[in-house]
């Protein structure tokens, strides 16, 4: 599996980055699917509010999309991430920084899993399964 971070005109860095990176697998392998390659690609709002207009005809800001090159059971995909909504959503819920860019980038995986957050069913569904993966993470 590769995984690999990219910073977009930010300040940010990911802390712990190695550690991230083998508990993505762990998730994706809890999925019984296969690692692949991944690449996380942090932003700000702005272009993420034009990410989210291109490619979703979305016209608000989000935390994150993920664009999904998995083939079969395979997991690739690019995922977005803003640093300007996750820190906002991490004083907002007061969950911390760090905390919050992981459930983010977990969320990000999952969608590559096939989950879906697009209705409310779902939306349950895929939000459980992303804070028990949370949890994991904060208990290692």
């Amino acid at each position: 599996m590769s995984v690999k971070f990219y910073y977009d005109q930010i300040k940010y860095r990911i802390r712990k980055a190695g550690e991230i990176k083998r508990f993505l697998e762990k998730v994706i392998r809890d999925e019984k699917k296969i690692p692949g390659d991944l690449v996380f690609i942090l932003i700000n709002d702005k272009k993420m509010l034009e990410i989210n207009s291109k490619f979703l005809k979305h016209d608000y800001y989000t935390d994150v999309i993920s664009f999904d090159y998995s083939a079969e059971e395979k997991i690739n995909g690019e995922i977005y991430m803003s640093v300007d909504t996750i820190r906002e959503n991490s004083f907002r819920y007061k969950s911390g920084m760090d905390e919050e860019l992981v459930r983010v980038m977990i969320h990000g995986v999952l969608h590559l899993c096939g989950y879906s957050d697009g209705n409310k069913d779902d939306r349950d569904k895929m939000f459980a399964r992303q804070e028990l993966k949370v949890s994991e993470f904060e208990k290692r």
